[in-house]
């Protein structure tokens, strides 16, 4: 991965983690697979965009996903988040409507959350790469070792952040969470597939409410 590049707060707090022998792992197997021609999402420069976006010392919430999209251009980087140009996918859709009936900001005509991304929402997929058109083929390769430690450095380092945790795999992540410091919200996923249980969690009011009770500006969910 020596053409990724990461925000210098970012590289100074996981510094120990690029050293490690799984993270060597993983960029062995990302080089192999390049050498094989795979096609692997989202490209070199992407990977790491979530960290180049939000930088430490500015995340205020962590929204949680599992694996980036896997379908020829629409990962970017960011959780949940898509091209402008690019559909946008059912679970964002179901977000943003959400969004909408939570705090009654107009249902955007695109999917790029990048705005969301600069005003504080950490966007952090669990798996940062994926193989074309191979769901969760990346799971296995080292990725959560990685990501497991940002959340504990968030948890550790931080204070008054709030983690959306949507659906069974993102709740899992809460054992890692010190939930005396931190606020932690959890909904069933916003896919359809989840039976429509993520609507009226109101996660985005509630978020922006935790904050200015500490002090913090709340985001900008309008972008």
């Amino acid at each position: 991965m020596s053409d990724v590049k990461i925000e210098a707060s970012w590289k100074a707090i996981l510094a120990d983690e690029f050293q490690q022998p799984y993270f060597q792992q993983i960029s062995t197997f990302l080089h192999q697979q390049k050498q094989a021609d795979k096609v692997i999402y989202p490209p070199g420069p992407f990977i790491f965009n979530a960290f180049n976006s939000t930088p430490f010392d500015k995340v205020k919430v962590v929204i949680l996903g599992q694996d980036p999209y896997h379908n020829p251009g629409e990962a970017m980087g960011l959780s949940f988040s898509v091209p402008k140009g690019v559909r946008i996918p059912p679970s964002l859709q179901n977000i943003y409507k959400e969004l909408n009936a939570d705090l009654g900001i107009p249902v955007p005509n695109h999917g790029d959350l990048s705005a969301w991304a600069r005003h504080g929402v950490f966007l952090l997929n669990a798996m940062l790469t994926v193989e074309k058109n191979q769901p969760s083929s990346h799971k296995a390769i080292g990725w959560q070792f990685f990501t497991d430690a940002v959340i504990k450095k968030l948890s550790e380092q931080r204070q008054h952040l709030v983690f959306m945790l949507w659906g069974n795999f993102a709740k899992k992540k809460k054992e890692l969470i010190d939930t005396t410091r931190h606020l932690v919200l959890e909904a069933p996923h916003p896919s359809p597939l989840a039976g429509g249980g993520f609507a009226g969690c109101k996660h985005f009011s509630k978020a922006n409410a935790y904050l200015e009770a500490h002090g913090i500006a709340p985001v900008d969910w309008g972008g």
